[in-house]
Order: C-alpha cells, then structure tokens, then sequence
C-alpha cells in the first residue's frame, strides 16, 4: 500500500460525516454572534462612558404640588451663572422644553398629556478635557444660588455601564468557553467512531510499519480541514446575520429606545474569522490526542 499521497490522502470522508460538518457549523455560528455581543457591548460601553465622562447635568425641580411656587427661570439663571464661572467649565446651556421632552418621550410617549407634566429644568455642562472641578465645592455653590438644583455627573451610570458591558462581554466568553469544550468533544467521539470505521485500515498500517504520529497526522489533518470548512459556514451565517441586523434601519424598522444597535461595523467583522481558526485548532489538537490515547491502547 503506498503512502506517496501523505497521510491526510489515506483516509478516506465518512458516510455519516455531515452530522459533525451540522454540529460544527451551528457551534461556530453560536460562537460568532456570542463574540460579536461582546464586542457591541464593548463599543457601546465606550460610547456611552465617553459621551458621559466630560458632562455634567444639572436638574431644576419644579414646585410639589401644594409648595410656594418656584421661579424656574430665576433659577437656571442662577445656575448658568454658577457654571460659567467656574474653572474647568468649557459650556453650559439649558435644554428647552422640546430637548426635554425628547428625552421622556421614549419612556412616555408622545401622548400631549406628556406636554403638561412637571418636568424639571436641564442644564447641560461640559468639562473641559484634562480638567478637573471640584464637585463638592461646585454641588455648594449651586445650592446657595438655587435651592432646588441637583447636580448629577453621572459617576453612578457610568459604573452601572461599566458593570453591565463586562457582565455582557464575561457572560460571551462563558459561552464560548462552554461552545469550545462542545467542539472538542464532538471531534474527540467522531475521531474515535473513525478510529473504529477504519480499523482494519489502521491494522494495515501498523503492521506495515507505520508511526502512531503518521496514523494521527491522517486523522488530524482530515478533521481539521472538515472543521474548518463547517465553522467557515456558521461564521458566514452569524456575519450575514449582523449585516441583517444593520440593515432594518434602512427597511424602516426603528432600534429599541436606549439599546444599542446589534449590528456589528465593517471594521469588527474580521475578529469572527477567529471562529473558524480556533475551531481548526481545537478539532486539530483533539483529533492527535485521540487517535493517540487510543492506539496506545490498543498496541
């Protein structure tokens, strides 16, 4: 029997070989929209940290119901004031009653009942890049100018953010983690069903001579090449899925108020290349592994 082809040439595809080429493809599929959501949640939680970080909002309650009445204008005056002059301040202008109830609208509606609520005075502060202002000292000033002002600089939401893209990008890695140990496992029993399909085929070639480490190198370099044909797929499914995704703004469908969009950027699309290499890798390693834990078995 000649060996001329090399290894990989020797064995020959299995019947049943499209039910692994299924799970390979749908594990790589669910491992590409994993790692795509996490680099959304990575994006996003960057954007949203960076459009808050250098911001400063300050609120102006209006009066409770059945309080002395409140000068609301009088007020944001006041705080305009304070704002403007403090150092590290780049600008500060108030929101009008339209921005405002853009704002709320996602919440409420646009119902003009919304029109006659309540709603509080905005005040938009930006802090001027590489400066630091002392909020306390701030928060004190305001206070004295305007006794219903609040000021936010939205260290709270910034932290809540941070904690939810990483629990989002942890989660994903769990996921793939969990998809990885799947794959292996699926290779290692198809690597062993072959091993005993092509039994005599591998009795042949120990007796004529032939190393644990070529009868392996056939059964590796067969998997791999299966491996990543199916993962290229499912790859190519979860890309396809994202550029649908990205294509329902366009189709008229509008994105969910206040969650980010699922669609991944040109740029991001080549990081789900590394489904197929990773799973080529692990079908590789598994495959070794297995033919030669169960030849040392055998012989």
């Amino acid at each position: 029997m000649s060996l001329k082809g090399g290894p990989s040439s020797i064995l020959p595809r299995e019947k049943g070989a499209a039910p692994l080429d299924v799970v390979i493809a749908v594990m790589a599929f669910l491992a590409a929209l994993a790692l795509g959501a996490s680099l959304i949640a990575q994006r996003t939680a960057q954007g949203w940290q960076s459009g808050l970080s250098d911001r400063l909002t300050v609120q102006i309650l209006p009066p409770a119901k059945g309080a002395p009445g409140t000068d609301l204008d009088q007020e944001t005056d006041a705080v305009l004031s304070v704002l403007r002059a403090t150092p590290g301040i780049a600008h500060a202008a108030a929101l009008t009653q339209e921005q405002t109830l853009s704002l709320v609208q996602p919440w409420l509606g646009a119902d003009a009942l919304v029109a006659d609520l309540p709603l509080p005075r905005l005040i938009d502060a930006k802090i001027t890049p590489g400066s630091e202002v002392d909020l306390v000292q701030l928060n004190r000033q305001l206070k004295q100018a305007a006794p219903d002002s609040i000021l936010d600089d939205h260290a709270r939401w910034i932290s809540r953010l941070k904690g939810l893209a990483e629990a989002i990008v942890w989660s994903a890695y769990g996921i793939l983690l969990l998809i990885a140990i799947a794959t292996a496992a699926a290779v290692s029993f198809a690597t062993r069903a072959g091993l005993e399909a092509h039994h005599e085929m591998v009795e042949l070639l120990h007796q004529m001579g032939a190393q644990a480490s070529f009868i392996a190198r056939a059964f590796e370099r067969h998997y791999l090449v299966s491996t990543l044909g199916a993962a290229a797929v499912g790859a190519a499914l979860a890309a396809l899925v994202f550029l649908a995704a990205g294509g329902l703004e366009f189709a008229g469908i509008e994105a969910v108020p206040f969650l980010p969009p699922i669609a991944l950027r040109l740029s991001e699309m080549p990081w789900l290349l590394a489904v197929p290499f990773v799973s080529g890798l692990i079908a590789l390693a598994t495959a070794r592994l297995s033919v030669l834990s169960v030849l040392r078995e055998i012989y």
